[in-house]
């Protein structure tokens, strides 16, 4: 592995001129490619799988348990970190009765001899790995995303689907094709969280380098999301990709800031995604608890709707709980509060409040990727169960749906191998042991 500098990391905004032959190795040898082995990438892409599974089935165990006090619904207090263990509390929806997940707040697991269950925050990128390979592109067209939801989505029944990706969906289904679907006169929940749960994985196809990572989940990315959303689904993406090159022998959490400061650099600085980060990246650093950040958060932003944040006058439903930038600002206390540690980063997640299964998932992901999947497994439990159930939520996909996170990793190898020789231009070992990526 290489760690991460600055100047290695803003290198992935030149473009590259040279096309080395797929068996050239000479390139490695004055230092113009980075080398990263296609096995240990594997492992990763394991431990990504399995510790978004963890962290998103940990966070359905306070999604929507406090949203603030605007309006009808009024959840009290936040949580803060003495409610970790203590009763879980009932959701905006959940009718006075906590979570059948857990009685208390705490991480969810499955054992070897049961299985992980597909949900919001996994189920689509599973179906975008497999869009990648059925139609072996590096890049979906509007024809194909819209074929493969009308697939592998139910029509009429429950189909875990919400605002943004449940319009999209149905103006797929009246013949409307991305990015139509996401045009604020088609789609009018253009501003919610959906782009962040189902592009995330576009960042990992494309190993430290962010602009074909982007390119890649561009279509994906405005299939549901506009603005301020499709911007904060690029800074995950941009951050997946970079991961690539954090060293894990070295100091994780100031690597993680210098990767999340570089994501900062593709918002605007007037936005108000941009005050957002500046915001509790600075009380970060002056030693505000993350308690008092997130509350502030709140009163900012839901509450005085400074920056141009002014999604509670719109007068939605919970006061745009699901909006992606609240759950962008909250994704970030548990970031930076979290400091590259995978079960405390989770738990402060879970305990941030809003849709707190989505932060988690993504930060769940982003760490499971960085560590790996023996690491993961250390944090946890050794006898996690590898295998996963697409069709808990989704339909039509082999085997009954049946599929194991190994497996899993091992097509999204696939789509690198392709992504790496086609659109990074980069090479492949004439053993096939590891990837030369030009710098």
């Amino acid at each position: 592995m290489w760690g991460v500098t600055k100047v290695t990391l803003l290198i992935f905004l030149i473009a590259i001129a040279c096309t080395p032959n797929k068996n050239n190795i000479d390139g490695l040898r004055s230092g113009q490619y980075d080398r990263l082995s296609r096995s240990g990438y594997a492992d990763k892409l394991t431990g990504f799988w399995l510790g978004q599974s963890i962290a998103n089935w940990s966070g359905l165990v306070t999604e929507m348990d406090k949203i603030g006090n605007i309006g009808e619904i009024r959840t009290g207090p936040f949580y803060t970190r003495h409610d970790w263990n203590q009763p879980d509390q009932p959701s905006i929806w959940g009718e006075g009765v906590p979570s059948d997940l857990s009685e208390t707040i705490d991480y969810v697991l499955f054992d070897k001899d049961s299985i992980w269950g597909a949900d919001d925050d996994t189920d689509i990128e599973y179906m975008y790995q497999e869009l990648l390979l059925e139609n072996d592109k590096t890049m979906l067209s509007g024809e194909e995303i819209a074929a493969g939801w009308l697939r592998h989505i139910k029509s009429e029944e429950e189909n875990y689907l919400w605002v943004s990706n449940q319009r999209a969906f149905d103006l797929m289904k009246e013949g409307v094709l991305p990015p139509s679907t996401s045009l604020p006169g088609n789609n009018e929940h253009y501003r919610m969280i959906d782009a962040q749960l189902t592009t995330e994985i576009f960042g990992l196809y494309a190993p430290n380098r962010p602009d074909v990572a982007l390119k890649m989940a561009e279509l994906p990315i405005l299939t549901v999301a506009r603005e301020d959303a499709r911007l904060i689904a690029e800074y995950y993406v941009i951050l997946y990709s970079l991961a690539a090159a954090i060293d894990v022998e070295s100091d994780v959490a100031s690597q993680l800031q210098d990767i999340a400061d570089i994501g900062r650099k593709h918002m605007p600085d007037s936005s108000y995604m941009a005050k957002m980060y500046d915001f509790v990246k600075s009380s970060y650093e002056i030693g505000i608890a993350w308690e008092e950040v997130r509350d502030t958060l709140y009163v900012k932003y839901q509450v005085n709707q400074e920056d141009g944040y002014d999604i509670t006058s719109k007068n939605l439903y919970c006061n745009g709980c699901f909006a992606a930038g609240i759950n962008y600002g909250a994704s970030l206390v548990s970031l930076f509060y979290g400091r590259g540690d995978l079960k405390e980063t989770i738990k402060i997640g879970m305990l941030c409040g809003w849709d707190a299964d989505n932060p988690t998932a993504t930060w769940g992901g982003l760490l499971g990727f960085i560590y790996g999947e023996k690491v993961v497994r250390q944090e946890f439990a050794t006898n996690l169960s590898d295998s996963f159930n697409i069709h808990r939520t989704r339909i039509n996909f082999p085997n009954n749906g049946r599929d194991s996170f190994k497996n899993m990793a091992k097509k999204g190898i696939k789509i690198i191998d392709k992504v790496i020789l086609e659109e990074i231009n980069g090479t492949i070992s004439n053993d096939s042991s590891y990837w030369l990526i030009p710098k």
